[in-house]
């Protein structure tokens, strides 16, 4: 544990907390978005391996609990995205540590069991599906965004991929190996599915259940209509989104059923492909306590978007990221004049 420490406390030169809080921002101001393609493409993305899941897997987590994974992944991506979350005493900072501690006493209880097959499935979480782990969080998650219209700026993207740098730092990743820019996180993807050996039937029951027991009722929790109509257009929906962020072929191979509704959900290059309010995508959270809200241009754009008349949804974030760790963002049934939802701040200015 001291040896731990010593590491936390020596802060890389390369590290730089202005940009990061700029990534903080950049992200904050998307958290709509952002939530739908963490669970619908990250979390997805990554069960398209089943011997990265056989940890979850062996330890009874994997399929019984998607909806108490998905909470555990919003609250600590909630405290990494808050401006300053990552400094040493920040909260981002605490539970990437806490993430890395529970790793270890993992491992280390795969390995008393006397059942982990190493010959077959090889250590348990191992640095590169650690890496893969940041691409899920880093370019797999910008890439699905920009399937759904958000716009990041360069200097924008190259800070949120710093962000994911340091997160790497702290979590455990060997500098050899954590990713430092888009180009990494793309090779990192393409690793991943070149030593994969595709998905098993607990891959396929996890998105299942993370699907039927998670995406699809936050979703429909957001659609007017009967509850049986809503149930059925967000399970459609839902799977729609499913196949345009990872693809037909690895869609095909997790059993997710093929949708018509991918066609319109794929065909538009418009800069806004999720609508705000009684259409689907909005969030409503309330601000962490203690927290002042969003710096700079993020506070800017917020102010910008707000409509006259609210009338907020409750689709929420990652897990739907807690209703006391994100800040409130609320729309009304129209777009704010002359702008687009998914426009980062850079763009609304």
């Amino acid at each position: 544990m001291r040896d731990l420490f010593v590491f936390l406390d020596d802060e890389p030169e390369w590290v730089d907390h202005d940009r990061m809080v700029r990534a903080a921002d950049a992200l904050i101001v998307n958290t709509a978005p952002l939530g739908i393609v963490l669970g619908a493409a990250s979390l997805v993305r990554g069960a398209g391996n089943t011997i990265a899941a056989k940890p979850l897997a062996v330890t009874g987590r994997y399929v019984s609990q998607p909806a108490v994974r998905s909470v555990e992944v919003g609250e600590w991506l909630s405290r990494v995205i808050t401006p300053g979350g990552m400094r040493r005493r920040g909260g981002g900072f605490a539970y990437t540590v806490r993430v890395r501690m529970i790793h270890a006493h993992v491992r280390q209880m795969l390995w008393r069991r006397g059942d982990w097959d190493e010959e077959a499935w090889g250590v348990p979480i191992p640095q590169p599906y650690m890496a893969f782990t940041m691409a899920e969080f880093g370019h797999i998650a910008i890439e699905a965004m920009q399937t759904l219209g958000v716009r990041f700026t360069d200097r924008e993207l190259d800070d949120i991929y710093h962000l994911w740098r340091y997160v790497g730092h702290v979590i455990g990743m060997s500098p050899e190996l954590n990713p430092t820019c888009e180009a990494d996180h793309v090779r990192i993807e393409e690793l991943y599915r070149l030593t994969s050996p595709g998905p098993g039937p607990d891959d396929r029951d996890f998105v299942v259940a993370l699907t039927d027991d998670y995406l699809v009722p936050e979703l429909a929790n957001v659609l007017p209509g009967p509850r049986k109509w809503r149930r059925r257009m967000a399970t459609t929906t839902m799977h729609g989104l499913q196949r345009v962020f990872i693809g037909d072929h690895d869609a095909d191979a997790l059993g997710i059923p093929d949708v018509k509704i991918k066609h319109v959900l794929s065909v538009s290059d418009r800069p806004c492909r999720w609508r705000a309010g009684r259409s689907a995508w909005a969030a409503s959270a309330a601000p962490a306590p203690g927290w002042r809200g969003p710096t700079g241009r993020a506070r800017r754009s917020w102010s910008a978007c707000e409509p006259s008349t609210a009338s907020p949804a409750t689709w929420s974030t990652p897990r739907r990221m807690p209703r006391d760790r994100v800040s409130r963002r609320r729309f009304g049934d129209h777009q704010p004049p002359n702008r687009s939802a998914a426009l980062t701040s850079s763009e609304r200015q």
